[in-house]
């Protein structure tokens, strides 16, 4: 039997979060889903894990002989479902309360392939919360620049999306800091539309052991990634001034001051305007780039010129 809901759930180690996930599960009144479960980690702690829960609703679990790393492990779990929907969690998300599923399951009488909802990000060490809403005003903007999501994911991770099975496109697996952002520029970018449920039914887990905590400023991730972003979608993009703001941050903060530190990561191919961008800021040291109102003048400068010089 099918389902109406695949929930895939890339797992490594984390029992305690697991736990916590798969118990926000059990609770759901909606109960046309099943649980798929693609295992990285090196030993049995998953498995013995889920012997907690069997009975309790539908498991499918596979354990990978060699770990595969996110986002590979993320690709197996969704290759393993057979619902027509797919529910991609982190194990350290769960669902805000026992109707968060249901309220998933009626949005996608919709006609949209793409759905996701508010969430709440739980900081762990202090217990903080906040609630993330998409701002809808932003919806015509998005479908029209997806790439305006890399100057901000106002989506969120992928624990609060829901992504028709129909759409085969996997995450790109040479992607570690903005797989997901990426995955939703290409989908939007193919002209599937999204719905959005306003209302918190995601807890995202906000700790220590995030990749924010080793991609985030590093140059040898987020060089490599941008090139890769550039290459699918070309300059055409930077001519939102929102966009082109983005890639100067990026390079702003990844501290790249010259075209043999950009080329360093290993490629040589970059536009114009990118390399524009470096050569202005190398003109000016990091404490003056990192003074908000002078960046965003030197930025303003580097558009205007790219654009009269037709790199855009």
């Amino acid at each position: 039997m099918n389902h109406h809901i695949s929930i895939c759930i890339p797992a490594y180690k984390r029992i305690d979060y697991l736990k916590r996930l798969l118990s926000s599960i059990e609770i759901q009144h909606f109960k046309d889903y099943e649980v798929i479960i693609s295992d990285d980690s090196n030993d049995h702690s998953v498995e013995e894990l889920l012997k907690e829960f069997n009975g309790k609703f539908e498991i499918k679990y596979f354990k990978n002989e060699k770990a595969l790393g996110t986002p590979a492990n993320w690709n197996h779990a969704i290759s393993k479902a057979t619902g027509e929907w797919i529910k991609l969690m982190h194990d350290d998300d769960w669902f805000s309360n026992e109707h968060s599923l249901e309220k998933f399951a009626l949005a996608t009488n919709n006609n949209n392939q793409f759905i996701f909802s508010a969430y709440t990000n739980k900081t762990e060490l202090t217990n903080d919360t906040e609630k993330m809403f998409f701002n809808e005003k932003m919806k015509s903007s998005i479908l029209k620049t997806p790439l305006l999501l890399l100057a901000k994911n106002i989506i969120g991770p992928p624990s609060v999306t829901l992504f028709h099975n129909s759409i085969k496109d996997k995450y790109d697996e040479r992607l570690k800091w903005r797989v997901d952002i990426e995955y939703y520029i290409r989908n939007i970018s193919k002209g599937i539309d999204f719905s959005y449920i306003n209302e918190p039914l995601i807890n995202v887990g906000v700790s220590e052991s995030q990749v924010t905590n080793y991609c985030l400023n590093i140059p040898s991730v987020e060089i490599p990634e941008i090139f890769i972003l550039l290459s699918a979608y070309g300059t055409s993009p930077l001519k939102n001034i929102m966009v082109y703001d983005a890639y100067w941050r990026i390079l702003r903060n990844t501290n790249i001051h010259s075209k043999n530190k950009l080329e360093s990561f290993g490629q040589t191919d970059w536009p114009e305007a990118i390399l524009n961008m470096v050569e202005l800021q190398s003109k000016f040291n990091q404490n003056t780039l990192r003074n908000g109102v002078i960046s965003k003048t030197l930025m303003g400068i580097s558009y205007i010129y790219n654009q009269f010089k037709s790199n855009l």
